[in-house]
């Protein structure tokens, strides 16, 4: 197939030396002894001789020319694509500035420098350009690498950004049960706490209850979020909107988290399972507390105070200082006291973990 590419271009580039000279070449046969006469369609007869010239030619030419291809082809294949792409815009940048500089230089007056000198000057500064290219294009790479290294560091700073700039609603039991002060003042909870105006006008109800315990629940809400406010370094926003359409309070915590694209922040169980429906994401307070308490594990001791009996004969009840309940087997007998006991076993629930166990007086006398 090359091979008649080959003498296809021959014939062809034959066929266009011949349209052009043929007529001079007749012409100047028509003046010489040889004197043919005058020739009909010079062009055409020019053209066919060139073409039938050199396609001939070329049936001698055709191997060595293929030949010489193939090993341009295998050189060129064998240099890697960074070598070769770099050493190309080498050479374009030097034709270029060839052609810039050529066009004041074939005004000169000199004859004949005029139009060997940009041709000289063409084939250096090329040869420049893709040596210049081709030796730089260690140093090309890491001008690029760094350009993409420095926007893709500049995209993280932005999600980064976003990142902090989340909103964490709160809804009323989160405010109302008070940890989530001493959570901001750790510094765990980022981005911006969202007070809902709806969730404010709730705490207001309660606070101003006629019932004595709902009254003070709602006031120690109300004294949470100033504190919060006033004391904590914690962005705080007031979102005064309201979803007129919407009765309950719940649903329009979850309308909020879709609008602001923010996380619910709570301690109330159907909420959050409202929340996982709807694909809303949420913090509950009572799953981060039952994450960081102590770990105990079955055969561990334990110094606890027996507080009362528990709801199954012969059982007492006891407390960790965070809250977790311990149920000891024939503990009834040791209330108001301080003993040692054993964990036999621990149970996870969604109310929170439950300790069971044994006094270790009971079990050295077994």
């Amino acid at each position: 197939m090359m091979k008649r590419f080959v003498q296809l271009a021959f014939a062809l580039a034959g066929a266009s030396a011949g349209y052009y000279l043929g007529p001079k070449l007749f012409g100047v046969l028509l003046r010489s002894p040889l004197n043919f006469g005058e020739v009909p369609v010079p062009h055409l007869i020019g053209a066919i001789l060139g073409a039938i010239i050199l396609f001939v030619a070329a049936i001698w030419l055709a191997d060595p020319i293929v030949s010489w291809i193939k090993w341009v082809e295998e050189r060129l294949v064998k240099i890697p694509a960074a070598d070769g792409l770099f050493g190309a815009l080498g050479l374009i940048f030097g034709l270029i500035i060839a052609f810039l500089i050529q066009q004041p230089l074939s005004s000169l007056p000199i004859p004949g420098v005029s139009r060997v000198l940009p041709f000289v000057l063409s084939g250096f500064l090329g040869y420049i350009g893709f040596r210049v290219g081709y030796k730089k294009r260690d140093e090309l790479i890491t001008v690029f690498t760094l350009g993409r290294q420095s926007r893709e560091k500049a995209k993280q700073r932005e999600k980064q950004a976003a990142a902090i700039q989340e909103h964490k609603i709160l809804d009323t039991s989160v405010i109302i049960d008070g940890r989530i002060a001493d959570i901001c003042r750790t510094g765990f909870l980022e981005g911006t706490l969202v007070i809902p105006g709806f969730v404010l006008e709730e705490l207001q109800h309660i606070a101003d209850s006629s019932d004595l315990l709902k009254r003070n629940r709602g006031r120690r809400g109300l004294d949470i979020l100033n504190k919060i406010q006033k004391e904590l370094d914690v962005k705080v926003m007031i979102y005064e909107g309201d979803f007129e359409d919407i009765q309950e309070v719940d649903s329009k915590l979850v309308k909020l988290a879709k609008v602001l694209g923010g996380k619910v922040v709570t301690n109330d169980f159907n909420l959050n399972k409202v929340c996982e429906l709807q694909g809303v994401k949420v913090l509950n307070i009572n799953d981060l507390a039952n994450a960081v308490k102590p770990v105990v594990l079955p055969g561990e001791e334990i110094h606890v105070q027996v507080i009362k009996d528990g709801k199954e004969h012969g059982q007492g009840v006891a407390y960790l200082d965070d809250g977790t309940m311990i149920v000891i087997e024939g503990g009834r007998e040791f209330i108001g006291d301080e003993i040692d006991v054993l964990v036999t076993s621990v149970l996870q629930t969604s109310a929170g973990r439950m300790i069971f166990a044994k006094p270790k007086l009971l079990e050295r006398a077994l």
